[in-house]
């Protein structure tokens, strides 16, 4: 190409570079929202299509968000559990974790000191990444006793108080005690259950979505 037409050819693009500024369209980036927990995250005995993390991406982007929910959930998983697979599940990055874990403790009777270490070590590390992060609180048996249930309990709420982030109180409220919305193992949610988690659990969802897309925004 002769240098006079090459440079005509670069004066009309920078004309149109200032005219029509090309920028970094963050909004189209969607929001990886990673949903760490155990079978009430993964969907138990339920089709990929029904579990937690793919019924909350469908409802959050009915409501016009742009968001990929991940499936980080195992079966049987304890707190102590997800302490050593924490670190590999975030290696390839989340802008927002929903951490949703302690039942399996609870069913087993874990002291709940230790149930309190292990979450209060993820979510150090979960939000020295940057991500924004929905805390999914747990309720023990009433089988374990007064001081067993107390001392449990406790563990979501003053753990979300210590490090600023939000709470959903029991992630199966609504459900854990209606028999229409369990399966037969009286322990996991149906695919009606699980619609039922994430009705209560989306307005904090959405909010959580919405931090993480101001921050992303912010920084891009």
């Amino acid at each position: 190409m002769r240098a006079a037409p090459f440079r005509a050819l670069l004066k009309l693009f920078a004309i149109v570079m200032l005219t029509f500024p090309v920028r970094a369209d963050t909004a189209a980036t969607p929001i990886t929202l990673v949903a760490f927990g155990d079978s009430l995250t993964a969907g138990y005995l339920l089709p990929p299509s029904a579990a937690f993390p793919a019924q909350l991406q469908v409802a959050l982007q009915a409501r016009g968000h742009k968001v990929l929910v991940v499936n980080a959930g195992v079966s049987g998983d304890t707190t102590a559990n997800g302490v050593e697979r924490l670190d590999w599940t975030l290696q390839t990055g989340a802008d927002a974790v929903i951490l949703e874990l302690g039942a399996n403790d609870a069913l087993r009777g874990v002291d709940p000191k230790q149930t309190r270490a292990n979450l209060d070590k993820m979510l150090s590390v979960i939000t020295a990444t940057g991500a924004d992060v929905l805390l999914a609180g747990m309720k023990a048996p009433s089988n374990w006793g007064d001081d067993y249930v107390a001392a449990f309990d406790a563990i979501f709420p003053e753990l979300a108080k210590k490090y600023n982030v939000a709470l959903s109180p029991f992630f199966l409220e609504g459900v854990a005690l209606n028999r229409s919305l369990i399966l037969s193992d009286g322990l996991h949610p149906t695919t009606e259950g699980v619609a039922e988690i994430v009705k209560r659990i989306l307005p904090d969802a959405e909010a959580l979505v919405r931090r993480a897309a101001a921050r992303k925004s912010a920084v891009q």
